[in-house]
């Protein structure tokens, strides 16, 4: 129990590996959209796509989504993954949206806050990243 309340991490590298995957498969849930049309053709339909590239923008959110949540879960090329969602939820968190990140654009803003967190701190050591780019051998 003394543990529990210290100020030092508790399972930090087991913890970050647990929401860097689940982080990871939430981004693939929502970048497999790009697979149903229906879906796609919604977002066509929004003031903001109506334009020349409208539909480039729409394919390479959602592409930049499931690309960057399979690089989360499998622990690769996780700082360029977390660049790839900052600029993607930015750009909806701020220009789709209308930057209230306090409430109504919340949402999309924590998924910049939580690449934030693994852009400064890594993978952790259950990933890919460690096992290919690890100096120490």
């Amino acid at each position: 129990m003394k543990n529990f309340f210290s100020p030092y991490p508790l399972w930090q590298t087991a913890g970050l590996s647990l929401v860097r995957c689940v982080v990871g498969v939430f981004l693939i849930y929502h970048g497999c959209e790009i697979f149903s049309e229906s879906t796609i053709h919604k977002y066509l339909q929004w003031d903001q796509f109506k334009n020349s590239n409208g539909k480039f923008l729409v394919y390479s959110g959602k592409s930049a989504e499931l690309i960057s949540g399979i690089l989360f879960v499998l622990g690769l090329f996780t700082r360029i993954a977390c660049l790839l969602i900052i600029g993607v939820m930015c750009y909806i968190t701020f220009f789709l949206g209308k930057g209230i990140i306090w409430y109504d654009d919340q949402h999309p803003f924590l998924f910049v806050l939580l690449a934030l967190v693994f852009f400064f701190t890594g993978p952790g050591n259950f990933s890919l990243d460690k096992l290919i780019f690890n100096d120490k051998k």
